[in-house]
């Protein structure tokens, strides 16, 4: 068996979404729970990938589903196209999350008269680890930078946007800031005590620009 890549999980992914939307699912008939349905779509692309290659099988107690590759997967409804990460820094909202994603966005409709459900899978995108960040945070970031902003300029903009950060972090991120810009970031990233990923403008960007 060979080993899994991203270039081989993004191709996987495309082909695995085309298949899913063709198959009708007894299983998630009347089924409303988004949280059941991303299971359900995340179980059988693992379970179609380990037929394929080899890989290790992150989880939600190991952090992301692709440790090796530096990838998590997510899978949400298109009529509102967010889901849930784990905060670990303010940083991630400037810098991004640590990893790439993998979303995938569905439309969920049910056959009343087969008592079936089916995943039509509308958008599989590759979020590159780069790509990750906030996008009104890193825009107004590299605004600022480019006006030849300085750091206290950047703590005032930090606290106006409410990052989850004491005075000392918020120095300290600033000078980081001011050093060394951030990539302008696709996500909505909303602060909660896990992080809120809104994927609308990744949707509309999607094959537009690099890293997604």
């Amino acid at each position: 068996m060979e080993r899994l890549t991203i270039d081989t999980l993004k191709a996987e992914a495309k082909t695995f979404g085309e298949a899913e939307t063709l198959h009708h699912e007894r299983s998630l008939y009347g089924v409303t729970d988004g949280k059941a349905v991303g299971t359900y779509l995340e179980h059988k692309f693992q379970q179609y990938l380990h037929t394929k290659y080899e890989y290790l099988e992150g989880s939600s107690a190991k952090g992301i589903d692709f440790p090796e590759l530096g990838v998590d997967m997510k899978v949400t409804s298109i009529r509102q196209p967010q889901s849930s990460c784990p905060f670990k820094s303010a940083r991630q909202k400037v810098y991004g999350l640590g990893y790439s994603l993998l979303v995938f966005v569905y439309e969920k409709t049910d056959d009343e008269n087969a008592k079936t459900g089916n995943l039509n899978v509308l958008h599989t995108i590759f979020v590159d680890s780069s790509r990750t960040a906030d996008f009104q945070t890193t825009s107004g970031l590299r605004r600022i930078v480019e006006n030849s902003g300085n750091a206290d300029d950047v703590i005032a903009f930090l606290h106006e946007r409410f990052l989850p950060i004491d005075d000392i972090q918020a120095q300290e991120l600033a000078e980081e800031i001011v050093a060394t810009p951030p990539e302008l970031g696709y996500l909505t990233i909303s602060n909660a005590l896990h992080w809120r990923l809104q994927y609308s403008r990744v949707i509309e960007q999607a094959g537009q620009v690099s890293g997604l």
